[in-house]
């Protein structure tokens, strides 16, 4: 079973959403741009417990928690404003065909779209595929005064007119949807409570225990004051003064302390799983484990779950890379990618990003309420190996943002952020540009620049080269067109190499400071440091000699780093001022309107 497409109207912080699915995806962009909403959404339609709650929904479960539209007339009642999700079901198993055959329509896999009524005819394999459209409606009933939310075919030919057929509980179970939330699920995974991991494995291995009834007579049989002879006397106090008004016609004591009220529901909530880490150990309650064990345990749960339901197992999962070392979120991502039937997954992690192909991986946008949704794979010009290859590199942290500042080298990847930090240090009216969301990436030289500027480009980032003089006449036409088509800052510097452009611009007398100190230091390996200052023009022969040996030790970058804000290179500092003038900072903060606004400054 798979989900197609997703339809979203009046949920949470989506007033619209339309997103069509391939198989396993990666939803990737800023935070609140309805990551989780969405996951929330397939939970809501396709979850069996999530409309158990009570209420299964709120006031915050609408856009902008508008539920009610404003009457037309002054006397009349305002109206309801439901939400409203759906989805599209694909690849249905026997079981979901034999029980909901009466409500399946066709969907054009390469279309992808609905079938209408009077394209029967057209719906022949291999292009056209029985699908199931089931829809969650969420709405306030002014008259009982509360939230209500259910889930319904959406074709339902033998409903009365005018209604839709409900999906059963059971019927919600086959789908085998799964929803893991970040830093909530491991938390209650190995508890007992209804929807935790362990529960939904005892339910989908059809396991009726009778832990419950044995449990609560042997904990009704526990004498506790047998064990605190001392709480006996206040124990029958309170009762003398109880009878005072409540006749207590119990033969013997009418009070007794219990270890719990006795209940099932109260049973799940208290009973708690025990783990023993190590052997100096003894065993701890399960969230009382460190937060990467608990997450890796969860991924244990999760093989369980889908080596159960090999067919049927649809996961949603935020972020997994939280709390777990790289190899781990590795495997998850893998795990997840093989062993299941679909995966949804959130992620800002380049180890989790890197294991979906671009086109399985969705890019999120939000624009007032609407989100919308591009394969990375559409932003053409960047071949899959090149993905993978820099999606570890600076590629995943430059399509989480708003713009991307591409440079050709290794030493400006290093030494450009130096500088702009520098600058928004010194200038407390300038927006720093990680909050900005504008990332450094390094093209790995100048002929690689024209083809991501064009992906982010493509992506809706705006796009920012600096590069070297083409001094040797080397670059055709079409590459300088391509660099100046694909980068709206477009800047190549008058300088053979940045090696060159620092020592140009960088004081002498800073040159030679910097020198020194790796002399002192004994780090400056092969390059001849004279023990006195040479002329200037010798001192400047020795930096390049120096900067450019070692570019992956990131030298340069220390001298920016040893630089007065005067002393950094003018061509840098002008580049990134207009990179700086296009991310104004937000409006400062009113501080004078209270008496806490001091509280603040």
């Amino acid at each position: 079973m798979k989900v197609v497409r997703l339809s979203i109207s009046n949920f949470r912080g989506i007033k619209s959403a339309e997103l069509l699915f391939d198989g396993h995806t990666l939803m990737v962009g800023s935070n609140n741009v309805g990551k989780s909403t969405i996951c929330d959404a397939l939970d809501l339609v396709l979850g069996p417990d999530r409309l158990n709650r009570f209420p299964p929904i709120d006031e915050f479960d609408f856009y902008n928690a508008q539920y009610l539209a404003s009457p037309v007339q002054e006397d009349a009642e305002p109206e309801s404003i439901p939400l409203r999700v759906e989805v599209v079901l694909i690849e249905l198993s026997a079981e979901i065909d034999a029980k909901c055959g009466g409500n399946t329509e066709f969907w054009h896999l390469e279309e992808q779209r609905l079938l209408d009524a009077g394209e029967v005819l057209a719906a022949n394999p291999p292009h056209v595929v029985p699908c199931l459209r089931l829809e969650t409606i969420g709405k306030y009933d002014l008259a009982e005064d509360e939230f209500e939310a259910r889930t319904f075919f959406s074709h339902s030919p033998d409903a009365p007119e005018g209604t839709l057929t409900p999906v059963s509980k059971p019927i919600k179970r086959q789908f085998g949807f799964l929803y893991l939330r970040a830093l909530r699920t491991g938390l209650r995974a190995l508890s007992l409570e209804r929807g935790s991991l362990l529960d939904i494995i005892l339910r989908t291995k059809g396991v009726r225990t009778t832990l419950w009834e044995k449990t609560i007579a042997r904990l009704r049989g526990l004498d506790i004051e047998a064990d605190a002879a001392e709480i006996a006397p206040v124990l029958r106090s309170v009762e003398k003064r109880l009878n005072r008004y409540i006749a207590l016609e119990s033969p013997g004591n009418a009070t007794k302390l219990h270890v719990s009220e006795l209940t099932r529901e109260h049973l799940r909530k208290t009973m708690s799983f025990f783990l023993s880490i190590s052997v100096d150990q003894g065993p701890v309650p399960f969230p009382h484990a460190g937060t990467g064990t608990v997450n890796t345990l969860v991924l244990a749960l999760l093989s369980f779950i889908a080596d159960l339901k090999p067919d049927t197992v649809i996961f949603a999962m935020e972020e997994p890379e939280i709390a777990v070392p790289p190899h781990t979120q590795r495997r998850i991502a893998q795990y997840l990618l093989t062993k299941t039937t679909q995966a949804f997954v959130t992620s800002h992690s380049p180890f989790v990003i890197e294991k979906f192909e671009p086109s399985k991986t969705l890019l999120l946008s939000r624009d007032g309420g609407v989100v919308s949704a591009r394969k990375v794979s559409d932003a053409t010009g960047l071949k899959d190996n090149d993905y993978k290859r820099f999606s570890r590199s600076g590629l995943s942290e430059c399509m989480l943002g708003r713009a991307a500042i591409v440079v050709e080298g290794v030493t400006e990847l290093h030494a450009m952020p130096i500088i702009a930090r520098r600058m928004e240090e010194n200038d407390p009216n300038l927006q720093p540009l990680d909050i900005a969301g504008v990332a450094f990436f390094d093209a790995d030289g100048e002929s690689n620049m024209p083809k991501f500027g064009k992906f982010f480009k493509t992506l809706g980032l705006r796009t920012f080269a600096f590069y070297d003089l083409d001094y040797k006449k080397k670059r055709k036409a079409e590459q300088a067109q391509a660099l100046a088509e694909n980068f709206e800052i477009n800047v190549e510097h008058a300088y053979k190499g940045f090696e060159d452009l620092l020592v140009a611009e960088v004081p002498v007398d800073r040159l030679w400071s910097f020198l020194a100190n790796l002399k002192a230091n004994g780090e400056y390996g092969n390059i001849a440091i004279p023990d006195a200052r040479p002329p200037d023009d010798a001192v400047k022969a020795v930096a390049k000699e120096a900067l450019g040996g070692n570019k992956g030790a990131g030298w340069s970058a220390r001298l920016l780093e040893e630089c007065g804000f005067n002393e950094l290179p003018a061509t840098a500092t002008q580049f990134l001022a207009s990179v700086f003038a296009l991310f104004p900072p937000p409006p400062p903060i009113d501080e004078g309107g209270g008496d806490n606004a001091d509280l603040f400054a």
